[in-house]
Order: structure tokens, then sequence, then C-alpha cells
């Protein structure tokens, strides 16, 4: 299993990391809400190596069978690999690339509830939610944590979907009858 785990595990990873470091410094040009569409279009095409990689542990070692908890421990340990690799790739830009990720991000917030004619209350409002957003960000802990629950969820709901189509149970042998027993 560990193969298979690790091999699409990775590939899935790396979709999604080099998607992430093509994308991201390009952002601004891109903007936020075409990003985040990219971003999680990235994200469900990467984690189809889920499905894949279930099939290839069935058929590979489980001989063509496969049941569903088996499918299920395959597809979220390949998840796990892939979320895990996501979180580094986005440590590694923000920490290092795009340590001002927030700040524009924050002027892309407030600009929109700007945009929306609200309040100046409304306005600082969002001010002060950016504030702590920044300073939690600024946690690498709670940066990776975060991170972690943005593909998570959805390599979540492909491994379900996934170990409820690939499940094959072996079929049972046929009992020996007395005739062919005998002969």
């Amino acid at each position: 299993m560990k193969k298979t785990v690790l091999t699409f595990g990775l590939i899935s990873g790396a979709i999604m990391a080099l998607m992430m470091f093509a994308t991201l410094p390009f952002i601004e040009k891109i903007g936020f809400d075409k990003g985040v569409i990219i971003g999680y279009t990235t994200m469900v095409l990467s984690f189809l190596l889920v499905f894949f990689g279930i099939r290839s542990y069935r058929e590979n070692v489980g001989g063509g069978t496969i049941t569903f908890g088996r499918a299920l421990a395959v597809g979220i340990l390949i998840t796990l690999i892939s979320c895990i690799c996501y979180v580094v790739a986005w440590e590694i830009i923000y920490f290092k690339f795009m340590p001002d990720f927030v700040a524009k991000y924050t002027a892309y917030a407030v600009g929109k509830v700007k945009a929306s004619g609200a309040s100046p209350e409304a306005i600082q409002a969002k001010l002060q939610e950016m504030k702590k957003f920044r300073a939690m960000y600024d946690n690498p802990f709670v940066n990776a944590a975060i991170t972690f629950t943005e593909p998570f969820p959805i390599g979540l709901i492909i491994t379900l979907v996934s170990a409820l189509i690939l499940r094959k149970k072996s079929k049972p042998q046929p009992a020996e009858s007395p005739a062919t027993a005998e002969a």
C-alpha cells in the first residue's frame, strides 16, 4: 500500500504545488476571484489521482477486489500526502516569496466592501477582521492548519465517492459438487 499511496499522493500534491507556484505570483493580474476558481479546479483535478490510486491498489495489490474500508484508507492517505504537499508549497510561497500576500488580499477585500457601498463602520470592521487574519497567518502553525483545511474537504469527498465506486468484493468460489469431488 505504501508505494501506491506515496506515488499517487506525491503526484497529486505536485500538481497542486506546481499550479500554486505558477499562478500565485500573478494573482493581482488574474484577480482573487478567478484565482480561487483556478485553485479549486486544480485541486479537484489533482484529487482525481485518488480515484486512480484506489483503482491501481485494487487491481495490482488486491487482485481486482477491494473493500470500501480499504479503499477509503488508501484514498485518505493519498489525500493527506497531497494536502501536506499543498501546505508545504504555500508555506514556502507565503513566507519566502509573498510575505505581502495578506496586504494585497486586505486591499482587495476592503475594496470589495467599499464598492458594495458599505458604511464606514462596516469598512472599519473589515479592516479589523483582516488585521486579525494577518496576525493568525503570520504564525506558521496556524497558517499551515488553515491552509490544510482548503484542499482536505475536497479530497475527502472525492475519496468517499471513489471508494463507493471502486469497491469490489471477491466472488465466492463455488463449492465442489459431490459428483466432481469423486472423479
